[in-house]
Parts: C-alpha cells; structure tokens; sequence
C-alpha cells in the first residue's frame, strides 16, 4: 500500500486494477459523444439495478479514481469530536452555533474545524454540509469562532501573506448565510478547504503531506486535491451522523465553483450524502469535458491552471478528450437514486450551464434503473425558474457567485427531497 494512512484502517476504496486493465491515455479508444453510462468498458450492456450496483458503478468509481482525482484514501476508524465552544442564543437567538474540532489521525495531522448552526426547538434538523473558502470566520462575525492558521489564498478578506486575520471576521456571511438557513428550518455545517488541504501545488503541507515522497515524477493515480477536499466532506459527515440534533438520513453536500466539483465527487463516493448541490461547478464538475460551448473552461486550460485539483493522468487528456472512457454524467449517475441539484448563472458560460444540463440528461439511464421514469426535465427550465425533478437545474441571471438567492434555492430543493 503506497499511501501512509495504515492508522485510518480499512480502505474505502475499490480494488485497483492492473496497469494492463486501465491502459495510458494514447492506447485507449476514442468517443466523441459521452460514453454510454449503461455499457461497460468490455461492450457488456447494464439492463438490471443488481448490475448496476455491482459491476457498472464500481467500474465508474475505478476510472474516476484513476484517470481524474486520484485514489480515494482510507476512512478512519474514528472521529473524535471536540467542541470548542457552543452558544444556543445565537443567529437572534433562533439557533445554536457551536464549532467542533474533528481529530481523525496522529497528534501531526491536520484537523478539521466544523462550524455547525443548528435551529433550535427542531431536532434532529436536515443539515447543509460543505466545505468554504477562506475559513469559518469569515461567515461569522463571532470572536469565538477559530482564524484557520493553514496558509489562505491572498484574495479573501483579511488575508496577510497568505495569513488570515481577525481582519476578515464576517466579510463573507452572505456565501454561507448561516442566519437564513437557520430560519427555514435547516442546519448548516461548514470547515475551510484548507484544513484539509491548501489550494496551493507543489507543497507537501495537509493531508498531502501524510503521503510517501516521491521522487522524479508524480505517481500517476496519487490522490488529488479535489479528492481530498471531498474525503473532508465525508470526515465532516462522520460527525454529523452521530449529532442528536442533526437528522443522519437527510445531509445535502453543497459548494461553489472548485468546491462545487468537490460536493459533487463527495455526494458520488459517499451513499450516506442524500442530496447533492454542485453550484456552478464547471469543468472538472458536473460540466461535461467533452464540451459543445466555446465559452466553457477546457480540460486543457484547468489542467494547465489548477494541475492539483487533479491526478496526474488527467492531464494527459487536455489535447484530445476522446479518449475520457467516462464524462462527468457518469459522476452523477454514481450518485443515482439520489437527487442532484445543477445550479448557475447566465453570465457564468466559464461553468458551461447548457453542458451541465446535458450531463444531467445522459446521466438519466442510470436513475431509470430505480423506477424514475421522468428524473430530468425535457428541456432547460426558464431563467430564475427551478426544475425540482430528481435530476434538477437552475439558471439565474447574474455571474460567478454563491449569494443569500442561491441558498433560497438550495432550500426550495430541499424542501422537496429532504422533507
């Protein structure tokens, strides 16, 4: 085993396949269109809900892996909880507000901080989970609420030399508006990206620092930073599920743009996740790579921009995407029966909107196998008009943004399928 994650216990991961199994980019064939999500890689057509779950999905789960976020890591054996402090008069007085320490390694290795607003007199509540930006202080204005000492992007609020400071103390409560969702009768769970793993390449620091170095070139399949930020969704579920004021069979994984790719990777590898929001995640999320807008982001360009989001063998796909043996209608339809929300805006062509609701379409097979006969709607739905089938989009006017109007959205989802 080449990762050193021996103390997390068993791997929740599929077996690998050999190297003559899932061969180099330039020896694999090639599709113009997505790949059919029913047929196997060998020709074999999945009719059944039995062969689906057995051999078509895990077979999709292998090429995932492999081809495009890296190895899915162990899941610990234990998550330890610690609260750091907790106020039930917060978010005027409507609900608590605590924030919980998540321990799930050695004493060395990084921790998760969970930011958790639940309502109070509703419990057990369906709970929103994902990961943010630039840290949990920049949704709160609370003093109490924990400045993430992991190195920030310098764009966010507050930031000094890659440094967060109390400077930027609930400057960024409109992405992640606590208050609002509260009041509709959800609960919100939240931890900084960068707990887990900085978005920076090159630099042995989170959970990436945990692995065996290497020498000369990267391991191909090695275990990428959007695969990392969703194995975090799912330590932050490992908690959640054993909160008494969090409802464990209503959890909806959602984030924005690279951690929109990121709610929808931990929603297809996490069955415990039952409703999943990827907003205006774009390519290398639920935008197809096979892509028909001249105005969407290319496998190309993000590969050659973000080179750590993925594995190194997905960059071997940027001049000829052909050769992708899955698009990303295969990632949803990992996710079947459960619902998946596509959310966007007009302006934002970069997350290619109209390729997400193709994605959504081919990914409809998969969802007919558990009796859905209609998951998708026949067509894109109106600007600002929410299409809540099973398979459901939305498109607003505006740009790239997560704002208070989104989240109404999320909720009116929610409502629902979680209800």
């Amino acid at each position: 085993m080449r990762l050193s994650l021996a103390a997390l216990g068993t791997l929740a991961m599929t077996v690998a396949a050999t190297p003559a199994d899932l061969p180099p980019a330039d020896k694999l064939p090639s599709a113009a269109e997505f790949p059919d999500v029913l047929t196997m890689r060998d020709g074999t057509k999945v009719a059944t809900k039995k062969d689906w779950e057995e051999k078509r999905r895990p077979e999709l789960k292998e090429l995932f892996q492999h081809y495009m976020y890296g190895r899915f890591p162990a899941r610990p054996e234990k998550v330890t909880a610690k609260i750091l402090f907790e106020d039930p008069k917060a978010l005027g007085g409507k609900g608590t507000l605590r924030e919980v320490e998540l321990t799930f390694g050695p004493p060395e290795w990084p921790k998760i901080y969970l930011l958790v607003a639940t309502p109070n007199g509703k419990a057990p509540a369906a709970c929103f989970v994902g990961p943010n930006f630039g840290g949990n202080h920049l949704l709160a204005a609370d003093e109490r609420v924990r400045i993430p000492t992991a190195w920030v992007p310098d764009r966010y609020p507050g930031v000094v030399k890659n440094r967060a400071t109390a400077e930027g103390r609930g400057k960024q409560s409109d992405t992640w508006p606590l208050r609002q969702v509260v009041d509709a009768g959800y609960a919100v769970a939240t931890f900084y990206c960068g707990d887990v793993q900085p978005d920076r390449p090159n630099v042995q620091e989170g959970m990436r620092a945990t692995l065996p170095a290497v020498k000369g070139l990267p391991i191909p399949d090695e275990t990428a930073t959007i695969m990392w930020w969703a194995w975090g969704c799912h330590r932050a579920v490992d908690f959640l599920v054993t909160d008494t004021r969090i409802d464990p069979k209503r959890l909806a994984v959602a984030g924005h743009s690279r951690l929109g790719k990121t709610a929808l990777l931990a929603g297809a590898f996490d069955d415990r996740i039952a409703v999943v929001i990827p907003h205006q995640s774009g390519c290398g999320g639920a935008g197809p790579s096979r892509s028909k807008n001249p105005k969407a982001e290319t496998v190309k360009r993000i590969t050659t921009s973000f080179p750590h989001w993925f594995c190194a063998n997905f960059s071997a796909f940027g001049d000829d995407v052909t050769k992708i043996p899955f698009d990303q209608h295969g990632l949803v339809a990992i996710c079947a029966p459960r619902p998946v929300l596509m959310t966007n805006a007009e302006e934002d062509q970069w997350a290619n909107p109209p390729g997400q609701f193709d994605v959504l379409t081919a990914a409809a097979p998969a969802y007919k196998l558990y009796g859905d006969a209609h998951p998708v709607a026949d067509k894109v739905p109106a600007e600002g008009k929410l299409s809540d089938a099973r398979l459901g989009y939305f498109i607003r006017a505006g740009k790239h943004a997560m704002t208070p109007d989104d989240w109404k959205v999320y909720v009116q989802f929610a409502d629902k399928w979680l209800k």
